[in-house]
């Protein structure tokens, strides 16, 4: 299975049945993508999602993503510190890099820095590009 990580911001955005990329969501709920996380992912999806939506619906989503089969508990032995504009977001990229992730999913400019960056070479996508992904796509 593949692979992805997605950042806080576009879990957001995905959820939505209103979303113009709810799309995403549905091809992680119908198994399509492994969806990788970390406990400190878990704990900002909880957080982010609460003050967003409601502590309640936020508890419930995490359960629900923790139920999953096509989830992988990732807990990254190595710290990169690659971004250095905002250190919180080094939590996906520390993932994606131990799960070997086919996509790290993100709208975040400070994630762009990645792009520079020789090691770890990581695929970064926002949520367009993912949208026309087979994963999404089903094709």
């Amino acid at each position: 299975m593949n692979p992805v990580v997605i950042d806080t911001n576009c879990l957001l955005q995905i959820i939505s049945k209103k979303s113009p990329y709810r799309p995403i969501w549905d091809a992680f709920l119908t198994d399509r993508y492994d969806l990788c996380v970390s406990n400190e992912i878990l704990d900002e999806y909880q957080e982010i999602l609460g003050q967003q939506i409601t502590p309640t619906i936020a508890e419930n989503l995490v359960l629900l993503i923790l139920n999953k089969s096509n989830v992988r508990l990732i807990e990254p032995h190595f710290r990169m510190e690659l971004i250095k504009a905002d250190p919180d977001d080094n939590k996906f990229v520390d993932c994606a890099f131990a799960a070997g992730a086919d996509y790290l999913v993100t709208e975040d400019n400070h994630f762009n820095i990645l792009k520079k960056t020789a090691f770890p070479k990581l695929n970064l996508v926002t949520l367009d590009e993912f949208m026309e992904t087979r994963l999404v796509k089903g094709v």
